[in-house]
């Protein structure tokens, strides 16, 4: 476990002398450091750390390489919720919206929270984030700068609201 450096001046002090030994290619033994830069690694328990050269930190850390990594929150389904949730949140209140069979792609600026009325959507977002299956009874909140694709396999009736 890491901690940043306690001051902004020791940080720069850091990355200046980082760039000194660089420029002269040498440390003080005379060992060459190959066009790498040095950082310092600082322990919670023991404070810094000695000078390790970038490529070896860099080496011993996981190869990431292949992994997806979700780009965001999640589609939250609440299944079947009961009438005080809904009316905690004023989802009766909320305008509606519906569409027929279909298949098309969207982008959430904001937030949406719904309340499926009719219906049957399977939501894949583009990102690598989890697609969700819903329903009729179902409440699902969307997160903001999510881009999707709608499969709708039955036609769909729902309160929203954008937040």
């Amino acid at each position: 476990s890491f901690r940043p450096a306690r001051s902004i001046d020791f940080f720069d002090f850091l990355v200046r002398r980082s760039k000194e030994l660089h420029e002269h290619q040498t440390i003080s033994s005379g060992m060459k450091l190959n066009n790498i830069a040095t950082v310092l690694l600082v322990h919670p328990a023991l404070g810094f750390a000695p000078f390790e050269t970038t490529q070896s930190f860099f080496r011993r850390l996981p190869d990431m390489s292949t992994t997806q990594v979700a780009a965001g929150a999640e589609i939250e389904v609440i299944s079947q919720p009961d009438k005080d949730y809904l009316e905690s949140k004023g989802v009766f209140a909320w305008g509606t919206w519906g569409c027929d069979v279909s298949k098309f792609p969207w982008t959430y600026d904001s937030s949406e929270s719904c309340y499926l009325l009719a219906g049957q959507v399977t939501v894949t977002p583009t990102d690598g984030r989890n697609p969700a299956t819903f329903g009729k009874g179902d409440f699902v909140t969307f997160p903001a700068g999510m881009s999707c694709t709608w499969d709708v396999s039955e036609a769909v009736q729902k309160h929203f609201m954008f937040f």
